[in-house]
């Protein structure tokens, strides 16, 4: 049976999705002929709309008619534009009992059991810098130890995290704070086996501070150096070398071993979105989530931007009134910091995103949001805040991929799946980052950088439901040491990127 040429997603939306490029005259519903060429991914329209009406798709209102359009309409940024309407939050409405799958027959992965009981997916050593000033020492660091590591075969590599703050900034207040919990949840992170703590001497994030403010304590896989105390850049270089040469071998001393994978926290990221993002990936992404929480682990959905105008969706799946209301608060907060830098929450979707066929910022987080499965919203945490609850769970962040990634890695994210229709190639070391293609077009384009095909459901060759499947049993395998393709293409090394909130002075 032939697909057909267009996805409609609700019987109340008024368009519908191209399936491939489509031409004009080409009838797309019984009665319904397309009146222009519309790309792949991009929206026609079902029936005849009056000027500022809705248009609906998932059964939401994307935005609304520039003009009257008549059925067949190329649905874009030429006619349909953001309003404001009423979202209701209904707290807890959707809220239901998991059904969590029985201990004994939970699923299990192959990790590492670190001393104090985490579970951990890779076997790092980190360099964390404290500012860019220690940024290059970092990097010198990290080759002066790697020619060693080919006789150690157990550990996964040495990551200088580098990052362009960490002076000119002020000492103390919520960019301070945000930077030192970043820094902090990257040291103590599971998957890094041990750190040297880099910095500079005169920065303004003193390493003394960062390390009192965050309870960090010096010890035999925890170092903290300064360049300017240890007497420049090539003594620096050459002890925190022999440290960590000295740990090489002890480092190396792990064995994989079954773990729940009820310790599995999974990261949520899209990018490089397209049309189909919230057809194919997200939702099937989000079929995944169910597993893994249904299983007893947990799954955390940010880039608070980009689920701005779908933000009721996730209130309503809230545990409690307390809960949903941090969500509003979050899309408050955004708002107000919105106003007083002079943008707009709408300054979004990017042109890659618009050029795959998102109009607004509505269709985008709609689809975003579907990342996030079906099951209760249990928490709701500030950006790079340590993750304990079990579940799905919201964190604060920005769009942005690397900055928000960031965040969950550093509440303890120990894998990462990223959704993309345009072709992101992120790398998140020390997490692994597995990407979900939209579109079948894309994955054979980029077959090097995709780790699963999702555009089988648009393709009508697979159910949501199915590719999630495959998404959470490749999650379990990735886990357990299964090498990702940003990871055999050596990505992650550059992409932390804590979030700047204040000015640079």
């Amino acid at each position: 049976m032939t697909a057909p040429l267009a996805i409609r997603l609700h019987p109340a939306d008024n368009v519908v999705v191209a399936r491939m490029d489509i031409l004009p005259g080409t009838e797309i519903e019984p009665g319904v002929a397309a009146a222009s060429r519309v790309p792949p991914g991009h929206k026609i329209l079902t029936r005849a709309v009056a000027k500022g009406e809705p248009l609906r798709k998932y059964n939401q209102i994307i935005g609304f008619a520039t003009e009257a359009l008549a059925p067949g309409a190329h649905v874009h940024t030429h006619n349909c534009e953001m309003g404001d309407f009423e979202r209701d939050y209904a707290f807890c409405a959707d809220a239901r009992p998991t059904d969590f799958v029985p201990e004994a027959a939970r699923a299990t992965f192959m990790g590492y059991r670190r001393p104090d009981g985490r579970a951990a997916t890779r076997n790092y050593i980190g360099i964390v810098t404290t500012v860019n000033c220690s940024a290059a020492t970092s990097r010198m660091i990290a080759a002066r130890v790697a020619p060693l590591l080919a006789n150690y075969p157990n550990i996964d590599g040495v990551v200088p995290l580098t990052h362009g703050g960490g002076c000119g900034m002020a000492a103390s207040g919520l960019e301070m704070d945000v930077l030192r919990r970043t820094l902090a949840g990257y040291t103590r992170h599971a998957n890094m086996a041990a750190v040297v703590v880099l910095g500079l001497g005169c920065e303004t994030n003193q390493l003394a501070g960062l390390m009192n403010a965050e309870g960090l304590k010096q010890g035999p896989r925890l170092i903290p150096m300064a360049i300017q105390d240890e007497g420049g850049v090539a003594r620096t270089v050459q002890r925190a070398a022999a440290f960590i040469e000295k740990l090489l071998p002890e480092v190396n001393a792990v064995t994989r071993v079954p773990i729940p994978a009820s310790e599995l926290i999974l990261a949520l990221q899209c990018g490089g979105s397209d049309g189909y993002s919230g057809i194919s990936a997200n939702p099937a992404l989000g079929a995944a989530v169910d597993l893994l929480v249904r299983h007893g682990g947990t799954a955390v959905l940010s880039e608070t931007p980009e689920i701005y105008g779908a933000e009721h969706l996730l209130t309503r799946r809230a545990v409690s009134r307390e809960v949903g209301e941090k969500i509003v608060t979050r899309i408050k907060w955004w708002e107000e910091h919105c106003a007083r830098t002079g943008g707009e929450m709408n300054n979004n979707p990017s042109p890659g995103n618009k050029a795959g066929g998102l109009t607004t910022i509505l269709e985008k987080s709609l689809g975003a949001v579907a990342k996030g499965g079906t099951t209760n919203l249990v928490d709701v945490y500030e950006y790079a805040q340590p993750i304990v609850a079990r579940g799905f769970v919201y964190m604060d962040s920005p769009g942005y991929d690397p900055v928000s990634a960031t965040g969950q890695v550093a509440g303890g994210a120990n894998v990462l799946c990223f959704t993309t229709g345009r072709g992101s190639v992120f790398g998140c070391k020390p997490a692994p980052s597995i990407k979900l293609a939209t579109n079948s077009a894309l994955y054979r384009r980029m077959t090097d950088d995709m780790d699963i095909n999702c555009g089988t459901i648009v393709d009508g060759e697979e159910s949501v439901q199915a590719s999630g499947q495959r998404i959470f049993d490749l999650i379990l395998a990735t886990a357990s040491g299964q090498p990702t393709k940003s990871e055999a293409l050596g990505i992650g090394d550059d992409e932390f990127e804590p979030w700047r909130i204040g000015a640079t002075m």
